[in-house]
Parts: C-alpha cells; sequence; structure tokens
C-alpha cells in the first residue's frame, strides 16, 4: 500500500500531547532585514504549555526575538518523512538569574531528572544560559508526506 499524505486537525491538548516527545524543532525568526532567520533547537512544553528552547544570549535568533517576538517553529518527528506541524506564536527571553528555574524545568520536559541539579545549576551560571518561551498562538494540522490521496498511482510497466 502507498504512502499517503494526512493532515489531522487537533486541539491544543492534542498538539501539546505531539509535541512533549518530539525535542527536534526548526525555529524561524524574522532578522533585521525583514529575511528569516532558521535555526535547529531542541525544545520542550514547560507546565503551562509553553514552548522553551535553551540558548545562549548572544546567538541571532535571541537577538532577532528582542527586536520581534514572531516566532514560528517546525516541529519534527525524530526520524525524518515523519509526523511535523508548523507552530505560530510570541516569544519572551528569560536571562539569568531569573531564567535559572525555568531552565530546571526545560530540561526535565527535554531529558527528565538530571543527576545533579547543583552542578547543572552551576553550569548554567557558568554558560550564560538564557530561556526562550514561546506562546503558542497558532499551529497548523499534524501533516505526515507521501502521496497526495485520491492521486492515481499506476505506474509504467517495465515491457
Amino acid at each position: 500500500m502507498a504512502n499517503l499524505a494526512r493532515e489531522d486537525v487537533v486541539g491544543l491538548v492534542e498538539l501539546l500531547d505531539f509535541i512533549r516527545d518530539r525535542h527536534q524543532w526548526v525555529l524561524t525568526t524574522v532578522r533585521g532585514d525583514g529575511r528569516p532567520q532558521i535555526s535547529p533547537v531542541s525544545g520542550g512544553v514547560n507546565d503551562a504549555g509553553q514552548l522553551v528552547i535553551a540558548t545562549y544570549p548572544m546567538r541571532d535568533k535571541v537577538h532577532n526575538l528582542r527586536r520581534n517576538p514572531d516566532a514560528t517553529l517546525c516541529v519534527l518527528s525524530d526520524q525524518f518523512g515523519g509526523s511535523w506541524v508548523q507552530i505560530d506564536g510570541q516569544a519572551t527571553i528569560v536571562d539569568l538569574p531569573e531564567a535559572m528555574e525555568p531552565l530546571i524545568d526545560y530540561y526535565r520536559s527535554v531529558s527528565g531528572e538530571h543527576p545533579d541539579w547543583d552542578d547543572y545549576r552551576d553550569a548554567m551560571d557558568r554558560q550564560g544560559k538564557c530561556l526562550i518561551s514561546i506562546d503558542i498562538e497558532r499551529w497548523g494540522p499534524i501533516a505526515r508526506g507521501g502521496f497526495p490521496p485520491g492521486l492515481k498511482l499506476g505506474f509504467p510497466s517495465a515491457d
């Protein structure tokens, strides 16, 4: 049977359930000249239903979001070609020291419990990490590529 494309329209609860197990994302922000800036990132969902990404304050994505908080994400499945969804939202940057507890929540949402939280806190301080928090505004259907439904898939014979 042929691999058929799908688009499943979902509500917010189903969207967050889909995202929670998928941590490979592509973040798109807007450069100063209006063109897109694209970054592969790891992300998670916090308890408030926001999308969260740990990063460094000097990264282009952070500079872009401080200037223009519009963010678009493509959340991918672990295997390329799997289901994915596009999400649009508004980003907030949280810097240290206020970012420490949200960074711990971020870690838990992506990797579970850390073996030494004091060590993690020290690492976040040393690295000067910040957190991008995105409030979801809209999303597309959860999609999967493949042949469009209804397409006649007859292939020429080898005669």
